[in-house]
């Protein structure tokens, strides 16, 4: 009798398209989007690992501080970005400083906020894009060359998860252990 209940249920709940996977078509936007988001969800918990007292720590004279390297992503976001011509009005960078872009916050709280201005930026420029705008060729900086739109957001995703390393490691140094490798990931 539980048995027929339970089968019962199951059929129900499919039919309904409840507990049963739904086929859905995956398209480069959205992938790129969750990309986007997920990493904007990585880099702002390393940011916030470092306590404040240490962000201006750096490991040799010649590296960036820590807050430097967080604004360095936000900056280099905001400059790769533009690339893709989105309509969406782009957050001020000097992008005749590719150290810190011209970003010039210190508290944790104004890195933290240019670092989640610059993922923003980003996001809103990819919901503007279609699929097919995303394969369309565009001028990147001299070094990348002619690109499509989906090679520089994903490059641009690829510049912060090097950068996201050597966070790690300046964590590290400083007697922090880096979010994703603590229990459970957080």
């Amino acid at each position: 009798m539980k048995r027929i209940i339970r089968c019962t249920v199951t059929a129900g709940l499919v039919l309904l398209g409840i507990g049963h996977p739904v086929a859905q078509t995956a398209t480069v936007s959205g992938d790129l989007l969750t990309d986007w988001r997920q990493q904007k969800q990585t880099m702002m918990r390393i940011a916030e690992a470092m306590p404040e007292a240490t962000f201006d720590f750096k490991p040799t004279p010649a590296q960036r501080t820590y807050a430097e390297q967080i604004l360095h992503i936000a900056g280099a976001n905001v400059f790769l970005m533009q690339h893709l011509g989105g309509a969406t009005t782009a957050p001020d960078v000097d992008t005749t400083d590719f150290t810190v872009f011209g970003l010039t916050a210190t508290a944790k709280a104004d890195v933290l906020a240019a670092l989640a201005d610059g993922y923003d930026y980003g996001i809103a420029v990819l919901e503007e894009l279609s699929d097919e705008q995303l394969l369309e060729t565009i001028a990147g900086p001299p070094y990348l060359g002619n690109v499509t739109r989906v090679k520089m957001a994903y490059f641009t995703l690829s510049h912060a998860m090097d950068i996201y390393g050597q966070m790690a490691v300046y964590l590290r140094l400083n007697g922090v252990t880096p979010p994703a490798s603590r229990r459970g990931g957080v």
